[in-house]
């Protein structure tokens, strides 16, 4: 910075007794500044953060004496050990001590650098110190206006927007240094420990314009064209470049191991198509599935935020051309970057190329059901089978599908919530957050078929591989279990995990239970010494299952119709009546 060398040359007199913090991080959240400042305390012993009356967190280092600050600050940045956008505070908007937890009453301020305590040595004759020399402006404040009148009117700009972005100014961008400008410069001043006068000096002016960028300068924001699809836009060039093209995006992928990447949408297509890309964005690994969502006819906004990862996705139809771009990072401050979005944003220029269709583009390469253009697809935890139980869209699966899932959906998309549960049963009943009208509800067969009738169970039976659910035939072997469970029936049937909670249907489509999910359990107690032979299943039995839903509040439909169904008539049944059961971590 323009005045680095400075750092010695601050005022000792008056503020020589208040503490000066050096702030390097604000938190959205409690819980995220918790975790950074737990993170800065594994290399700094003097970590401490407040609450600031914005709402956000501040994570610090200090408290110290303001000339030991400001040495701090530089010999720290420099370093590269605290972010680069970091800055001196007089602690004035620091409210409620967070951390260390528990901490009491604030430690005075640091006077020198904390050293390991030694042994005490014999006492040494005293030695006179130089005293410190006073700080020396580098300009009078008659000289520092008169050279603020040759600034233009994009630099006065910028040094609003600096102090703004500091919070000492929260007026307009307009490049007029009025009383808020003024008073803005002023608290500058005298949080970085300089003579208060309303007025910056050409050094001082020079430090905060370079203190502002530089979280930019160290991203590398610059402008970036893809030729081939059609884009122009400022990207953090010193964090990503170019690594391949696959249709409909050109990939920047980071070259640190920040965990940062850009996308760069190129399609042709039209609202449907748009739609589509909508939908097909929200199943990436890199979109997660919580934040907000926007999408009109002709543009949407995806935002996916997570603990790890976090990205920003918009796309927009026009001429027949969708573009659009994701921005996708792991860690940094949150106000950096939004400010990156913002300059994408603004800087995005449509150019009259697109990316072909990757079928038309003859790309050769081997697919796989987990990338989608090289992008991993977000898979969930597990895949199980539910089936419809009334007109609104009721799910009945297993108890087992949706334990421990932070979300369930049905059929990867609808969001469902648990609305009852009987673990002695191992059923759960989900309800979805939207209504569903499904094509086909269950239909229970009261008197249990005999023993030896076929029956065919409608499952997933791998997970999310395949839409639709597949029929696996097999036959009725007892009404009980091994352990003499009477709301149990086993089954001679080779069904697989992703079948647990399917429907178990009657030649006539009838329900005669559902796929329990645990055949150890279901088997009377069986354990990892005595495992069950391939073929055998468990189903909960119909009264069990009706008395379930009736406790939830349901009436269960009774199957009437007792004529045979061909297969294909079954597996259309079983098409409309089952669904997926995704659980998601």
């Amino acid at each position: 910075m323009a005045v680095a060398g400075a750092a010695a040359l601050h005022p000792a007199s008056a503020r020589a007794q208040q503490s000066a913090w050096v702030q390097v991080e604000a938190a959205r959240t409690l819980s995220e500044a918790q975790a950074r400042a737990q993170t800065y305390g594994q290399r700094f012993d003097n970590v401490a953060g407040f609450r600031l009356g914005s709402g956000w967190y501040a994570i610090a280092l200090g408290p110290f004496e303001p000339p030991l600050a400001r040495a701090e600050l530089v010999a720290l940045r420099n370093a590269g050990q605290i972010p680069p956008d970091s800055y001196i505070s007089d602690g004035a908007s620091y409210g409620q001590r967070f951390w260390p937890v528990g901490a009491g009453a604030l430690a005075p301020p640091a006077t020198a650098r904390t050293a390991p305590e030694e042994p005490a040595a014999a006492p040494e004759a005293e030695v006179a110190q130089p005293a410190e020399p006073e700080y020396v402006p580098d300009e009078t404040p008659d000289e520092a206006r008169r050279n603020e009148l040759l600034l233009s009117g994009e630099e006065r700009r910028e040094v609003q927007e600096a102090l703004q972005w500091f919070g000492h100014y929260s007026a307009g961008i307009d490049g007029a240094f009025g009383r808020g400008t003024r008073a803005g410069m002023a608290e500058w001043q005298q949080a970085q420990g300089y003579p208060v006068t309303g007025v910056l000096t050409t050094a001082q002016r020079a430090e905060l314009i370079a203190a502002w960028r530089a979280p930019f300068d160290a991203l590398g924001l610059a402008p970036v064209r893809s030729a081939e699809a059609g884009i122009e836009m400022v990207m953090p060039t010193a964090r990503v470049a170019y690594a391949r093209t696959e249709a409909p995006f050109v990939h920047y992928d980071a070259t640190d191991g920040s965990g940062m990447r850009v996308l760069l949408i190129s399609q042709a297509g039209d609202e449907a198509t748009l739609f589509g890309l909508y939908d097909i964005m929200q199943t990436l690994a890199i979109v997660p599935a919580e934040g907000p969502r926007e999408r009109s006819a002709r543009a949407f906004t995806i935002r996916g935020t997570s603990p790890g990862l976090d990205s920003h996705t918009e796309a927009r139809l026009e001429g027949g051309a969708i573009k659009g771009f994701t921005f996708v990072w792991s860690d940094g401050e949150p106000r950096v970057i939004e400010a990156v979005i913002d300059r994408m944003q603004e800087s995005f220029t449509r150019l009259p190329a697109v990316l072909p269709d990757a079928a038309r583009a003859g790309d050769a390469r081997e697919p796989s059901v987990d990338l989608l253009a090289g992008l991993e697809l977000r898979r969930p935890e597990r895949t199980r089978t539910g089936f419809f139980v009334d007109a609104g869209g009721a799910v009945l699966t297993t108890d087992e599908a949706v334990a421990g899932c932070s979300r369930v959906t049905l059929g990867g998309e609808t969001e469902a919530r648990v609305a009852a549960r009987d673990a002695g049963l191992g059923l759960a009943l989900l309800r979805p957050d939207t209504a569903l009208a499904p094509r086909a509800v269950a239909a229970f067969r009261s008197a249990a078929p005999r023993i030896r009738a076929e029956v065919a169970v409608a499952g997933f039976s791998y997970g999310d591989a395949l839409s639709l659910p597949l029929l696996t035939y097999g036959t009725l072997a007892d009404t009980r279990g091994l352990g003499g469970e009477e709301s149990l029936a086993r089954l001679d049937l080779a069904a697989l995990p992703g079948d647990a909670g399917g429907p178990v249907f009657d030649s006539a489509g009838g329900v005669v239970g559902a796929l329990a999910a645990d055949t150890e359990g279901a088997a009377g107690g069986a354990t990892d010494a005595r495992r069950l032979p391939e073929g055998v299943a468990f189903a909960v039995d119909v009264p069990a299952i009706v008395a379930f839903l009736s406790d939830a509040g349901l009436a269960a439909r009774a199957a009437e119709s007792e004529a045979p169904r061909d297969p294909e008539a079954l597996a259309d049944l079983a098409a409309d009546m089952a669904v997926q059961v995704n659980c998601w971590d």
